[in-house]
């Protein structure tokens, strides 16, 4: 009676359990075959991570990863093709995946690229099933692990000369100023240096493709704004009913930041490939 009464306050009439019920089980097959539709469009880049949620599971609450995939059009539209749970960390969820993409019509031939952060496993899954394309390591990500590993005092100076190393104009000038880096604090901060080295290829990568594709290449930055809105808008719910309902809730997100994606393609003739020093300190 109170759900009827809510309902015709709400609406002008009143909706039934069954009515409800109803409703919902027709989103959930919208969301199921938005979700698993096949994949038409060519693609090109394809940013991958994960996010967690609580969800409510039987009788319990977990923590469960949702798989997120953005993929990049030959046109430079961005577009998620992807959303599955599963576990970020274990290269077999990917390859399950990956695999998943295929069987929809995903060409993996057309895939140029994969802009990640490097997961465990996900890198050189990646690399297997996506055998001519290369790999990008979001620099963002790069640079904070580089910066974890320097004292205080010398963070700053630190993040200026990584900043000169991702910055450059060509890969030679880029390695160049890397040499001098390495020269200048390899016996200091050994550590910090190591952890740049064996990622500075991974994290030039982006210097082989057009460079008006540079800014949005260098960073996982896209996927990274996705799962915060995912954050925001599930932030008042804590615990989310289940995965059938994350899908549903991540699905509308999804199709909202798609339309807002249409009057940015990543293809913006004249656009700078640099952040000044400002905008990459808030991003490390």
């Amino acid at each position: 009676v109170s759900q009827s009464r809510y309902s015709e306050r709400l609406f002008g009439s009143s909706v039934s359990h069954d009515k409800v019920s109803a409703c919902a089980a027709r989103l959930t097959e919208s969301v199921e075959r938005w979700r698993t539709r096949l994949l038409n469009e060519t693609y090109k880049y394809l940013y991958l991570d994960g996010t967690n949620f609580r969800m409510r599971i039987g009788n319990t609450v977990e923590l469960i990863t949702v798989l997120v995939v953005i993929g990049v059009t030959e046109s430079g539209y961005k577009q998620v093709i992807a959303l599955q749970a599963g576990d970020k960390e274990s290269a077999p969820c990917w390859r399950e995946l990956f695999k998943d993409l295929k069987r929809r019509g995903l060409d993996s031939s057309k895939i140029q690229l994969g802009i990640m952060d490097g997961l465990p496993g996900l890198e050189s899954v990646f690399r297997e099933e996506f055998a001519s394309a290369k790999v990008q390591r979001c620099q963002v990500h790069v640079s904070r692990n580089i910066l974890s590993k320097c004292p205080q005092k010398l963070k700053k100076e630190v993040a200026d000369e990584v900043r000169s190393i991702f910055y450059a104009s060509s890969k030679k000038k880029a390695l160049e100023f890397f040499n001098k880096m390495k020269d200048k604090w390899g016996k200091e901060i050994p550590s910090a240096i190591k952890c740049l080295e064996s990622s500075i290829n991974e994290t030039l990568t982006y210097l082989n493709f057009p460079k008006e594709e540079w800014k949005s290449l260098r960073t996982t930055n896209p996927i990274e704004r996705l799962n915060k809105e995912f954050k925001r808008r599930t932030k008042t719910m804590e615990i989310v009913a289940g995965e059938r309902s994350c899908y549903n809730l991540l699905a509308v997100i999804c199709l909202r930041m798609e339309q807002r994606w249409k009057s940015h393609p990543i293809t913006l003739k004249g656009s700078l490939p640099w952040l000044n020093s400002e905008e990459f300190t808030q991003e490390i």
